[in-house]
């Protein structure tokens, strides 16, 4: 398969914003690496890219699951995989950005070969508290009790999982892949890491949380209608969700506009941490720059990588 290129981050950093443009400047494709922008429905709380940005550039892979429909990173690789084929092949560069970090990582490096979920043990396991849960585990696979996020619910139920439907720990599993990942399942990638500075970001966090609710995104979540536990998994719904069942008054939606403020920044210090531990990308600090500068930098380095791909060029620019 072709290089593909990332611009890959936090939220709130303007990504979308400079992936079209630069789109839009090479003649490029993006495809969105963003576990809930990929849903419909719910725009505004996942922040979808709007009809300008969307116009500037072929998109894909935003809004095309159901909001129902559960998803994870290995329905995404083989979607996006697809998506970037038939971009290549219409002589397209694609470019893939977002900040779902498991997401980028299923493209950049594949992804363990693990078992399908089992509806009916998925109930079981969905029965138990979270300490039967943490025991059960901790005899299963003592290794992954040091790995993954305890207090993450659904990754304590499918570490479990894995291990009775494998017959192994799930650490041994996951392990199983090599670093390039599994035949056909990696592309070759390039890319940028974008963020800012930390105040700055914080800051568009706070602002992009407020313009949802003028927008109008609590009467989006009421009208979302059935939603998948993979779905409601989005920032801000279960706190809206609790703020419906309760009395709307000013200040219970000041505290509902508090609460997710703080979960997204919370949210994009994890993103920055992980994407500069996870990935060989080149920072690019956007505080730095001015809009015209990023992009004009992002689109020589993509051109760059273009022609040592093509064999035109030896060694760095």
């Amino acid at each position: 398969m072709k290089r593909t290129f990332f611009i890959v981050g936090p939220t709130a950093t303007a990504k979308s914003e400079f992936a079209a443009d630069v789109a839009r400047e090479i003649g490029a494709e993006i495809v969105s690496a963003d576990a809930f922008q990929i849903y419909q429905g719910l725009d505004l709380l996942t922040a979808k890219p709007d009809a300008s940005t969307l116009a500037k550039a072929p998109h894909h892979l935003i809004g095309t699951t159901p909001l129902h429909e559960a998803m994870n990173a290995e329905k995404y690789r083989r979607v996006a995989s697809r998506a970037i084929e038939e971009i290549h092949s219409r002589g397209k560069i694609a470019i893939v950005v977002g900040g779902s970090g498991l997401y980028i990582k299923a493209l950049t490096h594949g992804l363990a070969p693990l078992p399908e979920s089992d509806p009916k043990l998925r109930e079981r396991l969905n029965a138990m508290s979270l300490d039967e849960l943490y025991a059960q585990l901790a005899q299963l696979d003592p290794e992954a009790i040091q790995k993954i996020d305890l207090k993450n619910r659904r990754r304590v139920v499918r570490a479990v999982e894995i291990c009775l439907l494998a017959g192994k720990p799930a650490s041994e599993v996951v392990a199983g892949v090599a670093d390039s990942g599994l035949p056909g399942s990696a592309i070759p990638a390039t890319g940028v890491f974008v963020f800012r500075d930390r105040e700055e970001l914080y800051a568009r966090v706070n602002q992009r949380v407020e313009a949802m609710f003028e927008s109008g995104v609590i009467e989006e979540v009421r009208a979302a209608g059935k939603v998948s536990s993979t779905a409601s998994q989005m920032i801000g719904f279960r706190e809206i969700c609790q703020l419906l069942d309760g009395p709307a008054d000013a200040g219970s939606i000041s505290q509902c506009v508090a609460a997710i403020q703080q979960a997204t920044r919370r949210y994009a210090k994890r993103q920055l941490t992980w994407f500069r531990r996870q990935t060989n990308f080149l920072p690019l600090n956007f505080s730095l720059l001015t809009h015209n500068e990023a992009m004009k930098w992002i689109s020589l380095r993509m051109l760059s990588e273009r022609r040592k791909a093509l064999g035109l060029v030896h060694g760095d620019d």
